[in-house]
This record gives C-alpha cells, sequence and structure tokens, in this order.
C-alpha cells in the first residue's frame, strides 16, 4: 500500500539560515539550493533536503537536559569519529561534554547549537 504523502525535508529552525545551510553543505558534501536571510535550503547527496528557517531569538537546545531539550536531532554515517569532530570544530560546530555513545558514535553540535550524532559506519 502506497501513502499519500512524500517526503520532502526536515525543516530546522535557526537564528541564521545561510551559516546553517553552509555548514551542512560542507558537512554532508550537499549543495545549497536556496539562501536567503530568512530561509535556506540544502540538497543531500542521497537526495534528502534540509531546510533552514529563520527564527527571532532562536535559543539552542540546552542538551542533554534543562529547559530547551533537543525535540530531535540528525545522525550521519562517518568513517573516523575524531576525523569528523575535528573537521565539525572547523566548520563551526562543536561537543558537548557529555557522550553517550562509547567508541559508536560522538554527540556534536551545529553552529546554531543543534546537536546530531556522527556514528561509525559498520566496517
Amino acid at each position: 500500500m502506497s501513502g499519500i504523502a512524500e517526503f520532502i525535508a526536515v525543516n530546522i529552525d535557526c537564528p541564521e539560515p545561510p551559516k546553517l545551510a553552509a555548514f551542512y553543505a560542507a558537512l554532508t558534501g550537499g549543495e545549497v539550493t536556496y539562501d536567503t536571510p530568512e530561509a535556506a535550503a540544502v540538497a543531500l547527496p542521497g537526495g534528502q533536503n534540509l531546510y533552514f528557517q529563520g527564527v527571532a531569538d532562536h535559543k539552542a537546545p540546552t542538551w542533554p537536559t534543562g529547559e530547551r531539550p533537543q525535540q530531535y536531532h540528525l545522525d550521519f554515517y562517518v568513517d573516523d569519529l575524531d576525523k569528523a569532530e575535528a573537521q565539525v570544530a572547523e566548520l563551526g560546530g562543536g561537543k558537548p561534554d557529555f557522550q553517550p555513545g562509547g567508541d559508536r558514535w560522538r554527540v556534536l553540535t551545529d553552529p546554531a547549537g543543534h546537536p546530531f550524532c556522527a556514528c561509525l559506519r559498520s566496517q
């Protein structure tokens, strides 16, 4: 049985859509396809899309606990966790202190503070 809708994209609230689109395009090898101060979009290599919507007074999540939970997160496969962490830092992202994944995944953050997971690709 087929559905009645086709998935288009994940929309992410943020303070600076162009900055976040550039980050995720560099992270994934995707292409920024739309870029204004109010909204931006990235076409990912696998055919999915990420959209970014500007929100005035955006407050970053306080992961893993706090008054503003993560609400969602994205997962990405990587071949080397240390290399991925270093590259994310070069792109303006970060790494929270709390790391529940051991040697299997690492929680990182984008420049707007949204957590995402870099998951070690099975070899």
